[in-house]
């Protein structure tokens, strides 16, 4: 049943290159205060308990970026279910939705972590992990486990709510989840007054706390609120979903968190034929890596908002509005990213010595790399909003096929059938390579694919499968071969 909407920012009216950016600039600020975070604790380790500490923690995060590739693939359906939703003013069908992708990414991540507690030590083992981080590696491996249901449901609360229009108490749960780990971290490694010393168990159980406080602190103002992802009364029995509902967030979840799959395992594969190249090569590829990881911030998040803007817009039935937020989210990110690449290429060197010293031998392959290879993220950027429009009416199957042809054939097929001709710069041309591929497919997907004809509303309990208004992407997407 359609509901008067309760609090929550309609993105359907109004400007749309400003609303566009008030609603970006809140979620780059989460993602680089995350990335911030995760860099300040790896510093906590790393100085106070050593190398193969670090290492360890290195290794267990590895692990739990495939746990969250699968929440973002569901919490990412959910959001287009939620949003659409509201845009039509269905808060019921919103809340139907975020309720049946809590239950089953909450069961999921309960049953994966207690697993995950069980055969750490396996995990590690199947992973290489050395032999002097194993022991460091497991306690904090076991500890991040449990904090992964905590972990998942932030996330999907976060995700829902940018769904509603609302992209600020997301940014004020994270900043406070930051804040409290960074400042629990230290205490609980060296300890403090009846604190005992934790050591590496100490970050991990820091983590865990920040997770606990922040979830609860965010569920008890969803409901003080009265946020329209909020639950109550009869609305908790969503949590137990329909068939057609887990369909529904599966369906469209689990080809994107494949999306990040892809990337990863494009990722790990380029890193192999990088370390072919020698420890000073090796290097500079990780310290870019490092850079990028801030360059390619906006582009993430102007594409999230872009999603969140089209998918009320498309359940409003606002396709005209639609248009004009791609071409704003294309215009803003070439500004904002071009801007990020500019500011590299000047300050490079000093950037970069801070990672590796002014004499370091990788420092002048480092500066090389990102000369050739940076500039793709304003590409890249152009992708995220093509992508983020056409996920917002269900279409993810043509958005996976696209990343599998552009990371694997071309990209990765360049960098190998290049290399006996280029030497070692055919690795870092592989990635415009990758980027214009990526561009160009996207762009062509977005104007002349079949998403539009896709109707995408959430299910009644009662419906079958059979009756349910899922959205599937026609015969003719794209999809990936072999």
């Amino acid at each position: 049943m359609a509901t008067a909407a309760p609090r929550g920012r309609d993105l359907t009216v109004g400007p749309i290159g400003p609303t566009l950016l008030t609603f970006a600039l809140p979620t780059l600020a989460s993602n680089i205060l995350q990335s911030l975070n995760g860099s300040i604790n790896a510093i906590w380790v790393g100085r106070l308990l050593g190398e193969s500490a670090l290492a360890a923690t290195s290794n267990a995060n590895n692990i739990m970026f495939l746990m969250f590739a699968a929440v973002f693939g569901f919490g990412m359906a959910a959001t287009i279910l939620v949003g659409q939703s509201f845009g039509r003013r269905d808060i019921d069908g919103a809340r139907r939705a975020f309720g049946s992708a809590v239950g089953l990414v909450l069961g999921a991540s309960i049953v994966v972590g207690g697993a995950g507690w069980i055969f750490a030590r396996e995990i590690l083992a199947a992973l290489a992990t050395p032999g002097d981080a194993m022991a460091l590696a497991l306690v904090y491996l076991r500890i991040i486990f449990l904090a992964l249901p905590t972990s998942m449901l932030i996330v999907l609360m976060t995700m829902g709510l940018r769904g509603t229009g609302d992209a600020m108490t997301p940014l004020f749960v994270t900043v406070f989840a930051a804040v409290l780990d960074v400042g629990l971290n230290p205490l609980l490694i060296l300890g403090f007054g009846p604190i005992p010393a934790m050591g590496i168990a100490g970050s991990a159980t820091a983590s865990l706390i920040a997770n606990l406080v922040a979830c609860a602190a965010l569920i008890g103002y969803v409901y003080a609120r009265d946020l329209p992802i909020r639950l109550r009364g009869a609305e908790l029995s969503y949590v137990f979903p329909s068939r057609a509902l887990i369909w529904a967030i599966v369906g469209k979840g689990v080809p994107i968190g494949a999306q990040m799959i892809v990337i990863a395992v494009a990722g790990l594969t380029m890193f192999g034929l990088v370390n072919r190249e020698g420890v000073d090569t090796s290097a500079a590829f990780g310290v870019t890596l490092q850079l990028w990881a801030y360059v390619q911030m906006p582009a993430m998040a102007i594409g999230a908002a872009v999603s969140a803007m089209a998918a009320q817009n498309i359940g409003a039935g606002k396709w005209d509005r639609v248009e004009r937020i791609t071409g704003s989210g294309i215009l803003f990110n070439t500004i904002i990213t071009g801007a990020m690449v500019a500011a590299l290429i000047i300050f490079d060197r000093p950037v970069m010595a801070l990672f590796l010293g002014g004499d370091s031998a990788a420092l002048p392959i480092a500066r090389h790399i990102q000369l050739i290879a940076t500039w793709g993220f304003i590409l890249f950027g152009m992708t995220m909003v093509f992508f983020g429009v056409v996920r917002a009416n269900g279409a993810v199957l043509g958005p996976l096929a696209i990343l599998f042809i552009a990371m694997f054939p071309l990209r990765l097929g360049f960098a190998v059938v290049m290399r006996p001709l280029l030497g070692v710069d055919a690795l870092w041309w592989s990635f415009p390579v990758g980027s214009i591929s990526t561009v160009a497919l996207a762009g062509l997907f977005y104007r002349y694919g079949p998403w539009r004809k896709a109707r995408l509303t959430v299910p009644m309990a009662h419906e079958t499968d059979a009756h349910a208004h899922i959205a599937v992407e026609p015969g003719g997407s794209l999809k990936p071969a072999g």
